[in-house]
């Protein structure tokens, strides 16, 4: 497994276990529908950015909350339209 593979699955991991299902359908389903497109500089942005509480992350996303200006992004832009999200069932 190269590094980059190990990344993106701690990554993917991190995305999908957050502690609610909201927010593991939010994250989680962002990180699968996107993360083969991301540049480096993407990847460590997402990787800084998971380590930030749920409920801001999704207040962000749904623009219920300022971004803080470390995260405005092209990335928390595509994040904002939420329509990747699938759930399951």
């Amino acid at each position: 497994m190269t590094e980059l593979s190990s990344r993106l699955a701690r990554l993917k991991f991190r995305a999908w276990h957050r502690g609610t299902r909201e927010a593991d359908y939010m994250i989680g389903c962002f990180f699968d529908r996107f993360h083969a497109e991301w540049t480096e500089a993407e990847i460590d942005l997402f990787e800084t950015m998971i380590e930030e509480e749920d409920v801001d992350i999704m207040a962000w996303a749904l623009g219920t909350q300022s971004i803080p200006e470390e995260y405005r992004s092209p990335l928390m832009d595509r994040m904002m339209k939420l329509d990747y999200v699938e759930i399951p069932r």
